[in-house]
């Protein structure tokens, strides 16, 4: 089965941090393998190595499987990757170094997801000339898209907007995914959703991540439009569902 989908390199980043990036890139690839599509999946910069926690390649790995999953730099503390690299004293990660690495994936694959680190501006690492950069950076470098994965519930709607602003202003194209939809949603959510409807391309059902692999790859595609190599075409059908 083909998929006229998103391909190339696509960078999935957030309005925050712990809004479900790393689920929602395993979802992603879950579709998109379903579809029929080579996928790798690339984590510039893996923090809080320390914890002991599973990293994010992991969680993908477990998820979906993906036919590539490379961490490109790990730091022990939990902080921003720049900021992490500096305190570990460690080398940071270099942009165009970065980029070289999603484009070599890109020829070997169909579609390469870039997981970013907390929110879009965060500080990634060093460009050569020594100022920091973002993940919007690697988006304008790359000529690539974005996905935007956000909360579903109050203050939502301002931090979206801020991402998909800055977005815009560097001609970087993007589309929404709620992170977790509640079990038992709020007014809120349901006002939310009404309102970021124009932008979404998915929405995840609150603790995704802890399904069963298999169940997890199976419902994938319902949570995703065909942007991202779903076959989710009602919203109002899916919020009912997933509640």
């Amino acid at each position: 089965m083909s998929s006229n989908g998103w391909r190339g390199a696509v960078l999935v980043t957030g309005t925050d941090t712990d809004v479900g990036k790393t689920v929602v890139t395993a979802a992603i690839t879950a579709a998109a393998q379903a579809a029929g599509l080579r996928v790798a999946v690339l984590k510039p910069g893996q923090t809080g190595t320390s914890t002991g926690a599973p990293s994010d390649v992991d969680v993908v790995n477990r998820l979906a499987s993906p036919a590539t999953a490379r961490t490109l730099a790990s730091y022990p503390d939990p902080l921003a990757p720049l900021a992490a690299a500096r305190v570990a004293e460690l080398p940071p990660l270099e942009l165009y170094s970065v980029v070289d690495e999603v484009r070599a994936e890109a020829e070997k694959h169909d579609l390469v997801l870039v997981e970013g680190a907390g929110g879009l501006l965060v500080p990634m690492g060093l460009r050569p000339s020594g100022e920091p950069w973002t993940v919007a950076d690697l988006a304008v470098s790359l000529d690539a898209r974005a996905v935007v994965v956000n909360r579903a519930g109050l203050g939502t709607l301002n931090h979206t907007a801020l991402t998909l602003e800055a977005l815009d202003r560097r001609g970087v194209s993007a589309g929404v995914v709620l992170g977790a939809w509640p079990a038992e949603p709020e007014l809120v959510h349901w006002e939310n959703l009404a309102e970021l409807q124009p932008n979404l391309v998915g929405a995840l059902p609150d603790g995704a991540g802890a399904m069963d692999p298999g169940v997890f790859q199976r419902s994938a595609p319902g949570w995703l439009t065909p942007v991202l190599h779903g076959v989710l075409d009602d919203w109002r059908v899916w919020a009912e569902d997933a509640s």
